[in-house]
């Protein structure tokens, strides 16, 4: 039970600490897209979606997902294995491999986009403002962008994390 005072909206309460309340409101939005019968997990998806655009090289993938390369590497094998991506070495440089999408991968990512953005619009219709929304979506999304970059060029010359700062964005 709410305290007498606290302020109501739909069912939660909200506390003294909007920022708290959007924590928890982010952590809300993961877990429900977690639960979206869409065929990959959030982080197969991710992958797909980035590899999609045309082919994307295996450490710029693992940089922009902000994910150590040996999990991106766990990944990318499950989705080869299931016949969604094909690795191609790069000509001249066998150290560069691409991810690229197999038919079968274009297909799971398309299915995959229709539950994702089902689920989601369907939210955001729900707030009486869906462009607002996604305005301030984008905000973050810029926000969190140009922090990923500042801190990749504070990066020393052996890839070493600065030493202050917040976590990846």
């Amino acid at each position: 039970m709410p305290p007498q005072d606290a302020p109501v909206t739909g069912t939660s309460v909200i506390s003294p600490d909007p920022v708290s309340d959007a924590v928890l409101t982010v952590l809300r939005l993961f877990r429900g897209l977690e639960r979206v019968d869409a065929g990959l997990t959030p982080h197969q998806y991710r992958i797909l979606k980035l590899a999609g655009s045309g082919g994307e090289r295996s450490a710029r993938l693992a940089e922009r997902l902000a994910v150590a390369r040996p999990t991106l590497t766990a990944t990318a094998d499950g989705l080869v294995a299931a016949g969604l991506v094909h690795r191609h070495a790069e000509p001249g440089d066998r150290r560069v491999v691409r991810l690229c999408l197999t038919e079968a991968g274009q297909a799971a990512l398309k299915r995959a986009d229709a539950a994702y953005t089902g689920w989601l619009g369907s939210l955001l219709e729900a707030t009486g403002d869906p462009a607002a929304a996604l305005r301030a979506l984008g905000a973050l999304d810029s926000a969190m962008s140009e922090r990923r970059l500042a801190r990749l060029a504070g990066r020393g010359q052996h890839g070493d994390r600065p030493a202050s700062g917040a976590g990846p964005a």
